[in-house]
């Protein structure tokens, strides 16, 4: 688990986004992370203080009095166990009172004591968001060195829409993932492709690869939080985009060569995941085809360019990676492939070891020779991945 072995602190302040809280302890938790929570006294007008003690199977803490430490220095003590502070909801009032230094309840006075970093989720209606005070502060905050999240746009729960609501809980952990990550692709630009794409043959009908886009959505998720700006191309899937990764959505493979070309020569780095249909209809018709019209139809195909080689040939191109999903000979196809393309690593599995799904089994090709990867979630490959490549580029 990404998480395991790291103590967050969790600091809830006062709005109705606290709710969302008790779902940011649970996913915190299912990724390993030990999560003390402490309220404002704010909070507890919107969720209660068992709530989050279920969740996190620990007590919360209230108080900067509190009892349960000996010292009476709750704020010192939670503050030197944790890995990270997280403050989510952070209200205008909480963001305000920390960016001046003030320590009037036990949650803005661990944050003052704090030796470890800290990351904040603002959430507040509109008009206190755009605020010039509120802005002011989180110009302040920022210069300190707290970093935030958030927040988004979107309807509130006054009622109106804007600017203010707090990001979701899976981003959020998202973020707290992204911070502890080895940054070994740190100043690098990334471009990703990944899915499917579909050649039309008539405006219903279509010819394409099988692809879920798991294995490049979290190839673009690893590479974001190991620090890399990440483009991501894809092709039609059904996943969100991960975190902090701007996505560019294309249909075909001209599509995505046209969208890969134009980027290619300001990346440092291409890894193509995507599964690109070989061929396209030459003869696509405009209107849907009828089936008792004519016939069965003559579908002329032609052949699509290849993306990777020809960023692969580019004069001071940016570092390749292709992958090779194969049905048998893997080793052979995929270093033939590797040749072919004049690429310096690809990334080789059997379709029947894990094509669709959430675990793979993955092999690492290169001039060095075969790397196998303990077969293990699309996540995990990924990170291994990325971090391969790092080693590779090193200082290029």
């Amino acid at each position: 688990m990404e998480l395991t072995g790291k103590r967050i602190v969790l600091g809830v302040t006062g709005g109705i986004a606290a709710y969302k809280a008790a779902e940011l302890v649970r996913l915190l938790g299912r990724t390993g992370a030990e999560v003390q929570v402490a309220m404002t006294e704010g909070a507890t007008h919107f969720v209660t203080a068992t709530t989050f003690q279920a969740l996190s199977g620990r007590p919360v803490y209230l108080d900067q009095w509190d009892a349960r430490m000996p010292n009476a220095m709750a704020h010192i003590d939670l503050s030197r166990q944790a890995d990270l502070i997280v403050i989510a909801p952070a209200s205008a009032d909480f963001l305000a009172r920390i960016a001046n230094g003030m320590a009037d309840d036990l949650l803005a006075t661990m944050v003052l004591a704090r030796d470890c970093p800290l990351l904040v989720a603002p959430a507040m209606n509109r008009q206190m968001w755009e605020n010039p005070a509120t802005q002011r502060n989180v110009r302040q905050l920022g210069e300190d060195g707290v970093a935030f999240i958030g927040p988004v746009s979107g309807e509130q729960a006054c009622g109106e829409v804007g600017a203010g609501r707090m990001v979701e809980p899976e981003d959020i952990v998202e973020a707290v993932i992204a911070h502890f990550a080895p940054k070994c692709l740190a100043g690098r630009k990334v471009l990703i492709t990944a899915g499917p794409t579909f050649e039309a043959i008539d405006p219903v009908r279509g010819i394409t690869n099988l692809s879920s886009g798991r294995m490049g959505y979290a190839v673009a998720r690893a590479a974001r939080q190991a620090g890399a700006e990440v483009t991501l191309v894809s092709g039609p899937v059904a996943f969100s985009p991960p975190q902090g990764v701007d996505r560019i959505n294309v249909r075909s493979a001209l599509d995505m060569h046209a969208a890969v070309l134009a980027r290619a020569a300001d990346s440092d780095i291409f890894i193509a995941v995507a599964a690109v249909a070989d061929y396209r209809v030459a003869n696509a018709a405009e209107h849907k085809l009828k089936k008792d019209h004519g016939g069965v139809p003559a579908i002329e195909l032609v052949e699509n360019p290849d993306i990777l080689a020809e960023v692969a040939a580019l004069p001071e191109g940016p570092f390749c990676v292709g992958f090779a999903a194969e049905s048998r000979n893997l080793d052979d196809y995929a270093q033939a492939k590797r040749r072919k393309k004049n690429i310096p690593l690809i990334a080789g599995n059997l379709i029947q070891d894990g094509f669709g799904g959430d675990d793979n089994r993955l092999v690492l090709f290169d001039d060095a020779g075969s790397h196998p990867l303990t077969p293990a979630p699309k996540a995990v490959l990924a990170r291994q991945l990325i971090e391969h490549i790092a080693k590779l580029t090193g200082n290029r």
